[in-house]
């Protein structure tokens, strides 16, 4: 590849596109469930797999052994002394079920229709992660100077459990200095947005037990303690149901509001509340505000009930006072809250306000995490979206949680930034998951010219700015460029 003008990218990925379908095709139908004990060897297979790419565009690759899942590290070299960029992404998947969940074809075989690829992992995460690995390869061949690395993780889907421990143990074999992750998508299909924000997240279960066996309730009812009925009162008591305020005293207390930019970077994002609604398969919102959805979705921090068990769940009545229940709940977490204090404050009140309940705290707890817009990875993401895509991006938050930011923040010391791929209905954890060519195409494209960017401002030094895509001759010109703003991108 002699350039990294728009048409030039254009052209490598249309020629590597059958060797990128091709990829595609062998590791999505590898059913790496990491959450599902009787996949291990699939989450294994998906790593070697990944390792033997790796290694035939030209790059190294080892598998490594993390005390769980494995992961794949791998390495495109630069020159001595070039900068390093990391690029993370997860190669384990939710797990699918055809029939329970209603897909058109078979989870693990990748299928072609209208233009998409269908099958789990499409989009989350093993299509953008094989566009992010092509477009440094696009980047390596034009002759950039920067080393790519490469962590695609085994274990993302359950919470990283092993990411911290294993960085730690590589030690220098993982030094970088920026980490960029490809696993969010759009709000919009006409509106490019990259993640600038992350909420935390912590678990709980919540037990009572008031008998051995569930007793017949015209004998004992009225008598016994009905433990579904307390463990409802307990989740009134720790949330108002209805307008979702969380009643737990300090509970709030470390929230970093939004700034002024922030909240129009959401304005700009392109974000509706009808689109949210349809994406989402949802009826009814607490709010028909847009900004108020995403300032509570993306920023705010929250207590969700996401099941409550005991008792008869079978079709029918059947007339029981039940002897045990168990109700799970978690909170999303907003930035400036500590996992550890949340949980310490949500215990505590459960075990004040019933003291027969067992508390247990989930492990795995994350703090929420911002990136701040403005530094040098942030512009060169800014740049390098516009030139693939033909659009500044807004940078927006994201309400899920992906421990291993925080986790390689901590340990790697350097920023850690997003390059989104995905849209909004390519079925993020749900059923007829697929991505699609025009995403892949300019995911190659935007990684590419991001590696350049950054890059070029990592040797320049610390005062270098990043000029606008426009000024560089970047991104569609003309007709193509009003093409690109005013349409939705399509399928081939």
């Amino acid at each position: 590849m002699k350039g990294l003008d728009r048409a030039a990218c254009r052209a490598w990925a249309e020629r590597v596109r059958a060797t990128y379908e091709r990829w595609l095709r062998r590791l999505v139908e590898i059913p790496s469930v990491s959450s599902d004990p009787a996949r291990s060897a699939d989450v294994a297979r998906v790593a070697r797999a990944a390792g033997e790419l790796v290694r035939s565009v030209g790059g190294r690759a080892r598998v490594v052994a993390t005390g769980g899942h494995p992961m794949l590290v791998g390495e495109l070299a630069g020159p001595p002394g070039a900068p390093r960029l990391t690029l993370y992404n997860h190669l384990d998947v939710q797990p699918a079920d055809r029939a329970a969940e209603g897909w058109s074809s078979e989870p693990f075989r990748l299928v072609r229709r209208r233009g998409r690829y269908f099958g789990r992992g499409t989009t989350d995460d093993k299509g953008p992660a094989l566009a992010a690995l092509f477009g440094a390869v696009a980047a390596r061949d034009a002759g950039v100077p920067v080393t790519v690395k490469l962590l695609w993780e085994g274990e993302e889907e359950i919470g990283s459990p092993h990411l911290a421990r294993t960085l730690r143990r590589l030690g220098r074999s993982v030094e970088t200095d920026a980490v960029v992750i490809s696993d969010s998508a759009w709000l919009t299909r006409t509106v490019p947005t990259v993640t600038a924000g992350l909420r935390g997240w912590q678990g709980f279960l919540f037990r009572l037990e008031t008998g051995d066996a569930d007793a017949h309730s015209g004998i004992v009812g009225g008598a016994v303690r009905n433990p579904l009925g307390e463990l409802m009162d307990l989740a009134c008591a720790l949330h108002d149901p209805r307008s979702g305020r969380v009643k737990v005293p300090g509970f709030y207390d470390d929230v970093r509001p939004l700034t002024a930019r922030e909240r129009e970077e959401f304005r700009r994002s392109g974000f509706t509340v009808r689109a949210f609604r349809r994406d989402n398969r949802v009826r009814r919102l607490r709010s028909a505000d847009p900004l108020e959805v995403m300032e509570r979705t993306w920023a705010r921090p929250t207590f969700e009930v996401h099941g409550l068990v005991g008792g008869h769940q079978g079709p029918g009545l059947k007339a029981v006072v039940p002897a045990r229940a168990e109700l799970k709940a978690s909170c999303r977490l907003a930035p400036g809250q500590d996992p550890a204090r949340v949980a310490a404050l949500v215990a505590g009140f459960a075990r004040r306000h019933n003291r027969d309940v067992d508390v247990e705290v989930a492990p795995g707890g994350s703090p929420a995490t911002r990136w701040d817009p403005t530094d040098p990875l942030a512009a060169a993401v800014r740049v390098a979206v516009e030139f693939a895509f033909g659009r500044a991006p807004a940078f927006v938050r994201d309400g899920g949680t992906i421990g291993a930011v925080g986790s390689m923040r901590e340990i790697l010391g350097c920023p850690v930034g997003f390059l989104d791929l995905s849209l909004p209905d390519h079925g993020y954890h749900g059923p007829d998951e697929n991505f699609e060519w025009p995403q892949a195409e300019g995911g190659i494209a935007a990684f590419a010219r991001l590696i350049r960017e950054w890059g070029a401002a990592r040797n320049a030094g610390p005062r270098a700015r990043l000029a606008p895509s426009r000024a560089s001759g970047a991104g569609p010109a003309g007709p193509d460029r009003r093409r690109a703003r005013e349409a939705p991108r399509r399928s081939p």
